[in-house]
């Protein structure tokens, strides 16, 4: 059994910290290894909490753990009923959600994420669902120049929480 947070619980403790919240929100990851591998990079980059929907979405599973190396115990998973309704309730909060996929018209890069900020990494087929990207604040992509439209949402994941981390002084 994995001891799973409130959405409430992981907005406080960003305020407890002093700090802006930075929230990963995974609309439908189904691979535990790409599960695993987003827990590290969100541990690493500093990620106040990761969400996840209750239903086709992998849940923490032993194979989780293992493969984000312990980081499952640092980063808070919270688990909600919808996506979409967890995304009003953080614009609620004052916190803009970014959608990252390939049909942004932003690049990532180009948005400040120096206050608070959430994004949303869609699943390995399907992307962001239709009705998450209408509710987020942007829809924001990554630079692509190959021939395969598409990055493992693993690494989609690393690139754009690191871009939040250079933005807030990482060092």
């Amino acid at each position: 059994m994995f001891n799973y947070h409130s959405l409430d619980d992981v907005i406080a403790l960003a305020e407890e910290r002093g700090e802006p919240p930075f929230l990963l929100i995974l609309d439908g990851i189904e691979d535990p290894h790409n599960f695993g591998a987003i827990l590290r990079t969100a541990e690493a980059a500093g990620v106040h909490a990761v969400i996840i929907r209750k239903a086709r979405q992998v849940p923490v599973t032993h194979t989780v753990v293992k493969t984000s190396t312990g980081a499952a115990e640092f980063v808070p998973v919270v688990r909600v009923p919808n996506i979409a309704e967890a995304v009003r309730q953080l614009q609620d909060e004052l916190i803009p959600v970014f959608a990252v996929e390939i049909d942004g018209k932003a690049l990532y890069n180009t948005r400040d994420y120096k206050g608070p900020a959430a994004f949303v990494i869609g699943s390995e087929g399907n992307g962001v669902s239709r009705l998450v990207k209408e509710r987020c604040s942007e829809v924001v992509r990554l630079p692509m120049r190959g021939r395969i439209n598409s990055l493992n949402a693993s690494v989609a994941t690393g690139i754009v929480l690191y871009e939040v981390l250079r933005q807030r002084g990482g060092e």
